[in-house]
Parts: C-alpha cells; sequence; structure tokens
C-alpha cells in the first residue's frame, strides 16, 4: 500500500484507479492506504448533486465538468448508481452520458455502486472522495443515485451542494414538501427551457418564501437574507450576517446548438460565490467539524453493529429472531438479549 500511495501522488493514473479499487472493495488493506494519503487531502473543492431522478444531473455534471476545464481546472467525478435489491448488480451507465469528456486527462470519471447504502451515497464515497482528493484533483462532483426526498448523505460528504430539480416533476406542493431542498447551497431548475420552468422556479421561491415575509414584493426575507423574486434572473446570493440564502438558478446542461451549457457559467460563478462565502471566517472550520463528528459517528455505529455481530453466534441471532417471529420475545427485548449474549 505505501508503493500504492506513492504511485498515485506522483500521479499516476492506474495506481489512483487501482487505490478506488482498494478502498471501494474495502480490503483489509485499506485502510493502511487512507491512513497513508489522509495527510494529503483537503485540497480539493467538493460539489455534491443531487436531485430526483430525471432531473438531468448527470448531463450537468458533464456539462459542469466541462466548463471547469475551460478554466484550466482538473476534475474528478464519483457517479453514484443503485444496487439492485434483487440480483445484487449495478448498471454503472452515467459515464455514458459523459462521453464528451472521454480522452480528457484532466478528468476523472469513476462510477460506484450503492451496494445497499442508503441516503444517496455509497458507504465507501467519503473515501473515494479522499483518494481524489489526494490525487490532485481541484474539483470533485459527487453525483447521488437520485433517490427523492431523504438523499441527504450529500450535504455531509460535500462543501457545496446542488439540488437540481426540473419542470414537469411534480406540482407545486411536491416542490416545497421536499425535505432534500432544505440541504441544498444552490438551488438549479435543469431543462428551463421546457414548459413550467417559471412555475417550478416560482415553487423553489415559494419555498424559501415559506415564513419569511416579502418586502414590497420585489425582495425575499429568508434566514435574514433579501433575494429579488424576478424569476427570469438568476437570484443573487445576497449574505447577510451568518447566514447564507440558496440561490435559485436556471440551467440547460443538454439542448439545441443555441441553448446548449445555458447557465453553466452563471452556476460555476455562484458555487465560487458560496466557497467565498465558507471561506470568509470559520464557516468552512465549523462545517468542516460537523461533517467529521457525523461521519465519525456513522463509522463507529458500524463498528459497533459489526463487533457486536461477530460476538453473537449465528445461531443464537437465528433463534433471536425466531422467538420474535413467534411472538414469545418483543423486538426491544431481543436487542437486550443480543447485547447481554456478548
Amino acid at each position: 500500500m505505501a508503493t500504492l500511495a506513492a504511485d498515485l501522488l506522483n500521479g499516476s493514473r492506474r495506481a489512483l484507479a487501482r487505490a478506488l479499487t482498494v478502498v471501494e472493495n474495502e480490503r483489509p488493506d485499506a485502510q493502511a492506504l487512507l491512513t497513508a494519503l489522509y495527510p494529503h487531502t483537503g485540497r480539493a473543492w467538493v460539489i455534491g448533486v443531487t436531485g430526483a431522478p430525471g432531473t438531468g444531473k448527470s448531463s450537468l455534471v458533464s456539462a459542469m465538468a466541462a466548463a471547469y476545464r475551460k478554466q484550466g481546472k482538473t476534475v474528478a467525478i464519483v457517479a453514484v448508481d443503485p444496487t439492485s435489491p434483487f440480483t445484487g448488480g449495478a448498471i454503472l451507465g452515467d459515464r455514458i452520458r459523459m462521453r464528451d469528456l472521454s480522452g480528457d486527462a484532466g478528468v476523472f470519471i469513476r462510477s460506484m455502486a450503492t451496494r445497499g447504502s442508503l441516503g444517496g451515497l455509497a458507504r465507501t464515497t467519503r473515501d473515494a472522495v479522499r483518494v481524489l482528493d489526494a490525487a490532485g484533483f481541484d474539483i470533485i462532483l459527487m453525483e447521488t443515485v437520485g433517490a427523492g426526498q431523504s438523499e441527504v448523505d450529500i450535504a455531509r460528504a460535500a462543501q457545496t451542494t446542488l439540488v437540481v430539480e426540473a419542470p414537469g416533476l411534480g406540482d407545486d406542493v411536491q416542490a416545497i414538501k421536499a425535505g432534500i431542498l432544505e440541504i441544498a447551497d444552490v438551488l438549479v431548475v435543469n431543462k428551463s427551457d421546457r414548459p413550467g420552468a417559471d412555475n417550478t422556479v416560482r415553487a423553489l421561491r415559494a419555498m424559501l418564501e415559506l415564513g419569511h415575509p416579502t418586502n414590497g414584493g420585489r425582495m425575499i426575507s429568508h434566514h435574514g437574507l433579501m433575494m429579488s423574486d424576478d424569476i427570469t434572473h438568476p437570484s443573487p446570493a445576497l449574505p447577510v450576517g451568518d447566514v447564507w440564502l440558496p440561490p435559485v438558478l436556471r440551467t440547460i446542461a443538454t439542448g439545441d446548438s443555441r441553448t446548449q451549457n445555458d447557465g453553466i457559467v452563471e452556476l460555476l460563478t455562484q458555487i465560487e460565490t458560496h466557497r467565498a462565502y465558507l471561506l470568509d471566517g470559520h464557516r468552512l472550520r465549523e462545517r468542516e467539524h460537523d461533517r467529521i463528528e457525523h461521519e465519525i459517528r456513522d463509522r463507529l455505529a458500524h463498528t459497533l453493529m459489526k463487533n457486536l455481530l461477530n460476538a453473537v453466534s449465528s445461531e443464537y441471532y437465528e433463534s433471536v429472531i425466531s422467538q420474535v417471529q413467534a411472538r414469545t420475545l418483543d423486538p426491544h427485548s431481543a436487542i437486550q438479549a443480543l447485547l447481554s449474549a456478548r
């Protein structure tokens, strides 16, 4: 692992691919590799892209990567696809939509399967991002599976989170009730050349406006911030005090020659604005502290569960399940019995 880490840090693409495989498969020597690479992390800016299926996340990620390359920045993409609960397989087909990036030495694309993990990411996604960070990429784009309203792990793994919506995926109430919108640093209405885009933008603005009065119909107050309610222009992010108002942007990742990549440059500008906001003062440090705390809790829960199951014989474990099924033992007492059996 020391040799693999050294080769990766020296720019070997083959070593990078091998390291990601080691981490994703959770090989016994994966932790030694991550330990060697960890001091070299913390330089990339990690952008999470999430949203419902059909919003064009993969096309948007591809357009963003191309725009970052024009700025001279290197880009890594982690695309997470769902694993079938029936066959255990995953298509890993996001790279098909990103074929325009093939052959670019400044872009690296890695597809991952969730392998049963919930929350939109695979359990090893954070570690894969650290490997890419250590490899020296400037920007890392994480695309989630598009599971829906409960896909919030991305906010704990990324520094800037984009929530992507699209016209025609539900009524105004659907946009407002979706708890996933609360994790957004930037709200993106993709496919905005389709009918209903104005209504989608308006619904998202209404969600931000909930509980906050408007000022003459021109400005919306949200957590101490002011935002224009003009749906024809991107709402500027105007931080007031110590909070951030998610701007609502319109993009067209794929379209005809006139509309292709419309709004992508403005999106990158807003991401940079959010980055500057976090770097001002202690905001980024505080967010990083919260993210690490959540990650340690998740890893601790996984490790404790693994150790518990390893300490209990499979026969006793199955007997407890049978007792619960036979109604001779309730689930709470079953947990106590398993804990006492160690």
